[in-house]
């Protein structure tokens, strides 16, 4: 290669070649040696007649953030090095007002439930129809509802209702290997007032040292959601409530049966019914699915149900939540460079929510 230029350009394509190679290189990453995650949720009955808080002085368990009403807390702690669970402690702010710690224990196996192996082609299907509207709006929209027969639907049109977003699970579980409260050894209530906002401290064999970290009032208990939704059934319901000071987004659906039919609506402007949304979701699909006006603005405060579209239907349901912010730290951060390999000690992953249901119609 005797030609001066071709040598100098091949010399730059090398090192151009080597920078880009350079560039691409992943990071090795290696997982966290203790894991925590933390959900937090204020779940309501917004029901005439019925308490707002189920069993205020009864014991606590582990999933209320998902199915019990009242304000709860549920945390869980996986330790690599203790894959079989271990006996661990959390050191809490005194605010929480549940003295200076919470005891982890951890999940006992059990076996699996008969029920797993029913025959679900044994299950006789129902009669009737489904019928699905959404969007806020005072009138029923053009090409709605969508009509699913009960008994002749395709497993297509099914979906087409039912399969909405979701989120795969990413929060606090009660399984094998994670140590949870409550538990068996602590079932107290949160007292009324609790706040988780402060310094909080793990520790138990196998986790690290410095798994400290602080909480802060976007990922403390929310208010409870304060929703309006009277208005008679033969026309638009209109449904207000006030902003709440950390709420990232809110999603409304409610649902009804009159005679045989089954009515659903949601506050979606697209046709999603939200069987997946009524869940912690993460930050990112939160914005996502706003931007799709999937989820309404943090900036809402009123939406509408279709005029008569719950007329004659037998104690119609709303539901509504509001989403907190998802907190995740990782310790030590992520270095800049990629050749150096991100060891990671611990993580925390903090999720909030509040949870309102009450009568359509009726309101607060």
């Amino acid at each position: 290669m005797n030609n001066p230029l071709l040598r100098a350009f091949v010399m730059v394509v090398s090192l151009l070649t080597l920078a880009t190679a350079a560039g691409a290189q992943e990071q090795v990453i290696r997982p966290s040696l203790a894991q925590l995650w933390i959900d937090v949720a204020t779940n309501i009955f917004g029901i005439p007649g019925m308490p707002s808080v189920v069993n205020p002085g009864g014991k606590n368990q582990f999933g209320n953030t998902r199915y019990g009403i009242g304000r709860y807390v549920d945390v869980a702690l996986f330790v690599r090095a203790q894959p079989q669970g271990v006996t661990a402690t959390q050191a809490i702010p005194a605010a929480m007002r549940l003295g200076p710690s919470l005891p982890l224990e951890p999940v006992r196996a059990e076996r699996a439930s008969g029920a797993a192996g029913r025959d679900p082609g044994a299950v006789e299907r129902p009669k009737g129809r489904l019928l699905f509207y959404w969007g806020c709006s005072a009138e029923v929209r053009s090409g709605q509802p969508r009509v699913l027969d009960f008994a002749r639907g395709s497993p297509q049109e099914w979906a087409s209702i039912w399969q909405g977003r979701y989120a795969p699970e990413g929060g606090a579980r009660a399984q094998p290997g994670h140590s949870i409260w409550p538990n068996e050894r602590d079932t107290r209530m949160l007292p009324e007032g609790a706040s988780l906002v402060g310094d909080h401290m793990v520790t138990g064999e196998g986790v690290p040292a410095g798994l400290r970290f602080a909480l802060g009032p976007s990922q403390d208990l929310m208010p409870a959601i304060e929703l309006a939704a009277q208005g008679d059934p033969q026309a638009s319901i209109p449904l207000r409530w006030r902003p709440l000071p950390t709420a990232r987004a809110y999603f409304i659906n409610a649902f009804g049966t009159r005679g045989t039919d089954f009515v659903i609506w949601s506050s979606s402007e697209l046709p999603d019914a939200g069987m997946g949304l009524m869940d912690f979701l993460s930050n990112a699909n939160i914005e996502r699915w706003t931007n799709e006006k999937v989820l309404l603005p943090a900036s809402a405060t009123q939406c509408a149900v279709p005029r008569g579209i719950f007329a004659g239907a037998e104690g119609a349901m709303a539901r509504m939540i509001a989403y907190g912010s998802e907190l995740i730290l990782v310790h030590p951060p992520r270095p800049a460079d990629p050749r150096v390999a991100w060891e990671q000690e611990w993580t925390v992953r903090a999720r909030v929510k509040s949870t309102l249901m009450t009568l359509l119609g009726a309101g607060r």
